[in-house]
């Protein structure tokens, strides 16, 4: 599937670096917008300020612990949102804590997926991402692009 906007909702620099080279690895193209903070990320969806021409995304990684507003709250922004409440969001996380991914679910998450660590897994996890929600997955077109 071409045209996937992917968000990456992550203050980690070297996850960032680390998502960027995994999807780049995989040769998976997509466009892909970062927010590296929770009230970022709502003004990115929300389109505001210097992110008035940003696309809505299609799919949303997000970490939950971030600055300013942690990922459960952007989650629960996103799924109490009539324009977003459609789009998939992926925690990933480094956290594999019981009640996280409790919150995650009861959230709304789409799925919960602890980060591993090592490079090579790194890119399995995202090569798993790209094959389910980018080629099985029929994901909703969004008509606030």
């Amino acid at each position: 599937m071409q045209g996937i906007h992917v968000l990456l909702i992550e203050d980690n620099e070297g996850d960032i670096v680390l998502t960027i080279e995994a999807f780049e690895e995989a040769k998976i193209k997509i466009e892909l917008s970062i927010a590296r903070n929770g009230e970022q990320a709502i003004d990115l969806l929300l389109k505001k300020g210097d992110f008035s021409s940003v696309k809505t995304p299609d799919l949303i990684l997000l970490d939950i612990n971030l600055p300013r507003k942690n990922g459960f709250e952007v989650l629960d922004f996103i799924k109490n949102n009539d324009s977003l409440v459609q789009i998939p969001v992926i925690m990933l996380t480094t956290s594999s804590s019981e009640k996280d991914i409790q919150n995650a679910y009861r959230h709304h998450a789409s799925c919960f997926i602890t980060k591993p660590l090592d490079m090579d897994e790194f890119q399995k996890v995202i090569l798993e991402i790209e094959s389910f929600w980018f080629n099985l997955v029929q994901l909703p077109q969004n008509p606030t692009q």
